[in-house]
This record gives structure tokens, C-alpha cells and sequence, in this order.
């Protein structure tokens, strides 16, 4: 409007000037002088009624055509929200696939797919959004949420959680989640246990490697709440996992017996963690507090309980990786002991890294107290390794080698790994004569 002002007063000037050769009166000139002020003033009035017109016309245009004036993305002050990724494809090949143990070595559910060789593409690509809103005095909150895309074409999730807490003290945890782990594999490549979850862990009639997973979380059936602390070189939490506690066996079946779930269990799972330097320990325990969540219906019709089901665990860890990149090492030992119905499983790993390099034994013994026999046979089709009461014990060896860099690209790596796994028992009429092996190509891409 300024410049529209300037512009006809300065064309009146021009005019006055122009005409100052007319003799007039200087009263006439006076009167004429005005009455072009007035003209100016109601056309910078004018101009400026048409520019607010203007912009009411472009308003509502971009409202019709959905066309905002602010960026599209916005976030609260204070907020942080992260999106990120990787894609893990692997190239397997392994011998015949009937399992020994429950530990899984691909992707398909199916525990005893054949007896011959397996080559194998699988994989999936995750996505993951995270977002954190932080208030004074250290207090925060925050969610994240992690879609899995699998090359079989289903989609799964890992986490999809909900927490708040003070910083650097404590935090309370709810939704779907792994608590912390007891039995680090270190850099494993091929010995995917099936404990990415709280279901599967037992597959009737194989070998039960127990790594204090039962209650840790990322369970399909149910969910968890998780409470820490921090205080100085200590950490506690405290992890309650409540679902349908028959979805830890494969098919609800459990030493021959088909499972009735009647109540949901509750787990809950303390752990205790102390750090000091490259000196890592926890110690742990989880118990299921719910009785009769579920069991099954002996020949004489008296229900069996089976849901009773506690377990111990501890780790020690040398990680001098953290601040040397270049040389340096992680050892991790652990162990681990589970007191459940008709059975008792122990279990202890030893694994280190260095150099990019992993190398790592893992020992389990179980031992079964009773089983029903056709119903095992019925299950697994004559794939089963533990067919009958006794002592099992089951070795596995697992490496693996990580080339980084790939392409010139840090977020671009490759790893190799292998492993082998073979089966001793007591019983006599145990098929404990069979090994398995196989390796691996992985390749791993983080975005």
C-alpha cells in the first residue's frame, strides 16, 4: 500500500509542476493541490481493498485444492521422531532338516520339513519409526513401532511399544518387546533360536535348548509391562508378560499331550545388572504365578497341571569392543536352569568375538520325566529326537565372520556363518545318532 501511496502522490507532483506554467491563482492552486490528495487517498484505499481481496481468493483456493500453507510434517516442541530400517537377506544351505533341538536354523515354523538337504533364500525387510517427547525436569515419553516385511510375502512386527520415565532413572514399558537378554549368542549368524519371540520355544519331541526366554517378551498372544531403574552401575527391571501361556509349545503340544489353556499365566521376570568398565554380569529369574492356566486330561480323567514353570539364569560379559572398535573383544558366558513340570533343562554358553570373527559352544541337557509316546509319534512323524523318558544331552557349535563395508558403503555388510549340532542320550531306544550342519550367506543392509 506505501508504494501505491508514494506512486500517486509523486504523480501529483509531477502534474502540479507540469501545470505551473498555467497562470492560475495561488488559491486555485491550493484547491486543486487538495482535491488530488483526496484522489490519491481513495485510490491507495482501493488497492489495498484488492489485496486483502486477493489473498482471500488465494486462501480459499488452496483450502478447495488441499494445498497447505505450513510443511506437511510437523512435530511437538521438544520432540524427536527417527525412522530407520535394515534389510537381512539370507542364502542357506544345510543338511538334511529334520530338527535335533528347538533350535530354529531357517524361517519355516515347520519343525521336521524333510530329511534331505535344504537350499534356502529367506529374509525380511524392517522398518521402524521411534518418536520421543521430552518435558522439564528429565521426564520424557515416547513410542516405537516396527512393521517386518518377510520374503515369503507376510508381515509381522517386532516391537510396537509405549513408555515414559525420567531420564537416566527409570521408565515404565508397555506393549510388545524384548526385556533383556540372559543368553547373548554375540555375533550369531546361523543358530536362530526360535526365541525371537515368547512362542515356539518348545517343539515336542526335540531338544530343548532353555535361554531364559520364556518371559521376555514379544509374545503374539498377550502383552508385557516392564519397569527399570538405573542407579549408578546398577540396573534393575522387572518384566510382567501375561498371555496364553500353551502358545510357548508348537501346536500346545508338550511331551505327547495336547494342551487345554484355561487361564491366561503371568510371568514375571526380575533381573538384576551391574556394570563396571568392560565388565558386564546379570542374574535373573522367571516364574510363571498363575496355576492350572493349563494342562490336559490324563487316561483316568484327573486333570495334569503343566503351567508350572520357573527358570534362573546368569551372564558375564568382557566387552572391550565399546572402546576399541578396531581390537577389540567380547566374551560372553552364560547359563541358565529351568524347574518345569515333567522336566528339567539346563543350559550354558560360552562365545567370543574378535576381529570381526565369532566362535561359540552351547551345552543343554534335558531331563524327561514322563511322556506320552504315540502321542509324540503322532506329531512329528517319526522326525522326533526325544522319544522317550531319560537324559538328552545336545552340543552346537556356531561361527561366523562379518565383512563390513561393503561396496565402500558403512552401511552395507555381509556375514558368514555355520554351525553343527549333534544329540547324545541315555535312552536306549533314542534315535541320538544323527547331526545336522549347515551355512549361511547373510547380507545386511541398515538405513
Amino acid at each position: 500500500m506505501n508504494k501505491v501511496l508514494v506512486g500517486c502522490i509523486l504523480t501529483s507532483v509531477f502534474t502540479f509542476v507540469a501545470n505551473a506554467q498555467v497562470p492560475v491563482s495561488l488559491e486555485e492552486r491550493l484547491k486543486e493541490m487538495e482535491q488530488r490528495l483526496k484522489i490519491t487517498e481513495k485510490q491507495a484505499t482501493d488497492a489495498e481493498a484488492e489485496i486483502r481481496e486477493l489473498k482471500k481468493t488465494r486462501a480459499v483456493m488452496q483450502t478447495s485444492h488441499n494445498v497447505p500453507e505450513s510443511p506437511v510434517f510437523q512435530r511437538n516442541n521438544n520432540a524427536e521422531v527417527k525412522f530407520y530400517g535394515d534389510a537381512e537377506i539370507n542364502m542357506d544351505a544345510a543338511s538334511r532338516t529334520g530338527s535335533l533341538t528347538s533350535l530354529k536354523t531357517n524361517t519355516n515354523k515347520n519343525w521336521a520339513p524333510g530329511k534331505k538337504e535344504r537350499w534356502d533364500i529367506n529374509g525380511r525387510i524392517l522398518l521402524g519409526f521411534d518418536g520421543i517427547q521430552k518435558g522439564n525436569g528429565g521426564n520424557y515419553a515416547g513410542f516405537s513401532v516396527q512393521p517386518l516385511a518377510s520374503l515369503d510375502g507376510k508381515m509381522n512386527l517386532d516391537d510396537a511399544a509405549f513408555y515414559f520415565g525420567q531420564q537416566n532413572d527409570w521408565k515404565l514399558k508397555i506393549g510388545r518387546f524384548e526385556a533383556w537378554d540372559m543368553f547373548p549368542l554375540n555375533q550369531d549368524t546361523f543358530i536362530e533360536y526360535s526365541g525371537n519371540t515368547a512362542n515356539d520355544l518348545y517343539s515336542d519331541g526335540y531338544g530343548y535348548i532353555y535361554m531364559m526366554k520364556e518371559g521376555r517378551g514379544r509374545s503374539s498372544s498377550g502383552g508385557s509391562v516392564l519397569l527399570s531403574k538405573n542407579l549408578d552401575e546398577w540396573y534393575f527391571e522387572l518384566n510382567t508378560l501375561v498371555e496364553d501361556g500353551s502358545s510357548l509349545f508348537v501346536e500346545q503340544n508338550y511331551h505327547g499331550n495336547l494342551l487345554d489353556n484355561r487361564k491366561n499365566v503371568i510371568y514375571v521376570r526380575p533381573v538384576v545388572a551391574w556394570q563396571s568398565g568392560p565388565w558386564h554380569a546379570a542374574a535373573a529369574l522367571e516364574s510363571n504365578l498363575v496355576k492350572n492356566a493349563y494342562g490336559y486330561l490324563n487316561e483316568n480323567g484327573r486333570w495334569e497341571d503343566q503351567s508350572g514353570r520357573t527358570g534362573y539364569g546368569m551372564t558375564l560379559s568382557w566387552n572391550t569392543l565399546e572402546n576399541d572398535a578396531q581390537d577389540g573383544t567380547v566374551v560372553n558366558l552364560s547359563t541358565a536352569y529351568l524347574d518345569a513340570d515333567d522336566e528339567k533343562d539346563f543350559s550354558a554358553s560360552i562365545n567370543g568375538l574378535w576381529h570381526r570373527v565369532e566362535l561359540g559352544y552351547i551345552y543343554a541337557h534335558n531331563n524327561i520325566d514322563r511322556f506320552n509316546t504315540a502321542g509324540v509319534n503322532d506329531n512329528c512323524n517319526g522326525e522326533c529326537q526325544l522319544l522317550y523318558p531319560g537324559h538328552y544331552d545336545i552340543h552346537t557349535v556356531h561361527t561366523s565372520w562379518h565383512l563390513p563395508d561393503i561396496m565402500d558403503m558403512p552401511n552395507f555388510n555381509i556375514y558368514l556363518g555355520a554351525y553343527a549340532s549333534w544329540l547324545e542320550s541315555s535312552a536306549s531306544k533314542s534315535n541320538s545318532a544323527n547331526e545336522r550342519y549347515g551355512a549361511r550367506i547373510r547380507f545386511k543392509y541398515l538405513f
